[in-house]
């Protein structure tokens, strides 16, 4: 059993979050000052939970298939999944989570596009407003999609995964249904109850796996200059790992996640835990489901054509765990989808309601949105199960939006800092990656311009240059 890069990349992880977590507390500067939840409290969206509590309804919030199934595809490249996740999430993802959530405290629980109206400017705000919809909607389409999938194989055996299978389409109905009651209803009634609970049950499915590993024997490689990439596929580690690998490393959703706990954070002291510390912790789980899927690759236990796919979810379940248990493992990864589905929906109609003024008290004006967001959600679901790859097109747009959305995100963490005249270069620097990841992602790649990856990354270089240049106006306005 070879874990040493496996858990070199642990320790990684854990340091990070001792120290680098603390240093970006002290460049926000947390205070006593009341907190949203108390100052705005409705009984909807704006209600006062524990540190706890809210911890692990975010982490669940964040956790959806991404973690997964980009860890089970970000393996493909190699051992050096091991290491490049830890620093990713440290470095970048905890970063940007953490100022996501604080920013939206300090700005009376405002959303991930009030912050850019703010940070950046009216124009930004309206460009993003767009794209932040079109992601969340997206989103959602693929946590019905993959849980329902999930679901039925495990449960009840099914194979084609087609609506003209009355399981299947039944499945199908339920989970958006259910989507739209957790949006609809207060947080504290259906998020605040059973979450938690829920968070636990994840924790406890992947430490299952985790077990199995020193019970039933794991198969890793570590690190050499001989490995550093073994994509079969031989796709390059930059920009493709850091799109494919994104909510265990930097996911911009968790912007729209993190504004929404933001209203029932007791006190801005705990969000170091909340925001920075659970994405740390849905690192460790991406880095076990990346093992694991390194160890049934490595036996040939995958068939061909579910590599890479949530599918495989199963096989690693019936390889580290006991039969008889197994199915907590595969509920455990069912609940991903779901519990971050429905609060897509909600981050959705929220973004929605504040950018139209429209109070949310009302049950009725939450109707309002919610109900055409539904048929939107149903009806690309319905598309995306009559036309052939369409799961594969809607999981690369969607992977591109949200690595997209973590750009503004961590832009106007700088312009805060700038304000705050403190050292923007932690936020900054990972906006600027990120920016040449995505743009080079998108002019390579068939869904952008499909452009020869040298040319693509040039692009990048540019507008990386670029938006630098807009950072340092920024900084001579200030």
């Amino acid at each position: 059993m070879t874990m040493v890069t496996f858990l070199v990349g642990i320790l990684i992880l854990g340091l990070g979050y001792i120290f680098y977590s603390r240093y970006t507390e002290r460049l926000f500067t947390p205070d006593n000052r009341e907190t949203p939840s108390t100052l705005h409290r409705d009984g909807v969206d704006y209600i006062p939970m524990s540190k706890g509590r809210n911890a692990l309804i975010h982490l669940l919030n964040i956790a959806g298939m991404g973690p997964i199934i980009g860890a089970i595809q970000g393996i493909l490249f190699g051992p050096i999944a091991f290491i490049l996740i830890p620093l990713g999430c440290i470095f970048a993802g905890g970063v940007h989570d953490y100022f996501a959530g604080m920013l939206s405290m300090r700005n009376n629980g405002a959303q991930i596009t009030g912050l850019i109206q703010k940070y950046l400017g009216k124009n930004e705000f309206k460009i993003f407003m767009v794209i932040v919809s079109v992601m969340l909607l997206l989103l959602a389409t693929v946590f019905v999609y993959t849980a329902g999938d999930l679901f039925t194989e495990r449960f009840f055996g099914v194979k084609e995964f087609v609506i003209s299978n009355t399981i299947v389409l039944n499945t199908y109905l339920v989970i958006p249904l259910y989507f739209i009651f957790a949006t609809l209803f207060p947080i504290d009634k259906i998020i605040g109850k059973f979450y938690p609970v829920l968070g636990a049950a994840l924790i406890f499915g992947t430490g299952l796996v985790l077990a199995g590993f020193f019970i039933n024997g794991v198969n890793l490689q570590n690190l050499t200059f001989a490995n550093i990439n073994l994509h079969p596929k031989n796709l390059p580690i930059i920009p493709m790992f850091f799109m494919t690998v994104s909510c265990g490393l930097l996911s911009g959703f968790h912007s729209t996640q993190a504004t929404i706990i933001s209203r029932t954070v007791k006190s801005e002291h705990d969000g170091r835990v909340i925001f920075y510390g659970m994405m740390c912790l849905e690192s460790l789980i991406a880095m076990i489901w990346a093992a694991a899927a390194m160890d049934v690759y490595s036996l040939n236990l995958v068939p061909q054509n579910i590599i890479g796919t949530v599918n495989v979810v199963n096989v690693i379940a019936n390889k580290f765990v006991p039969l008889n248990l197994a199915f907590i493992v595969t509920l455990s990864i069912i609940i991903l989808p779901i519990t971050s589905g429905d609060t897509a929906l909600r981050g959705l109609r929220i973004t929605i309601a504040d950018a139209i003024g429209l109070g949310q008290k009302k049950i009725l004006n939450r109707l309002m949105i919610v109900f055409p967001i539904l048929l939107a959600v149903l009806g690309i679901l319905v598309w995306a199960k009559t036309n052939a790859d369409s799961f594969t097109l809607i999981w690369r747009y969607f992977t591109f939006f949200n690595q997209l959305i973590a750009i503004p995100t961590l832009l106007c963490a700088a312009v805060f800092l700038i304000r705050e005249k403190k050292n923007y270069l932690p936020v900054l620097i990972p906006a600027l990656f990120y920016v040449f990841i995505t743009m080079s992602f998108i002019f390579h790649e068939k869904i952008g311009f499909g452009m020869p990856l040298k040319h693509s990354e040039i692009i990048g270089v540019i507008l990386t240059i670029a938006v630098l240049i807009y950072i340092i106006k920024k900084k001579k306005g200030e």
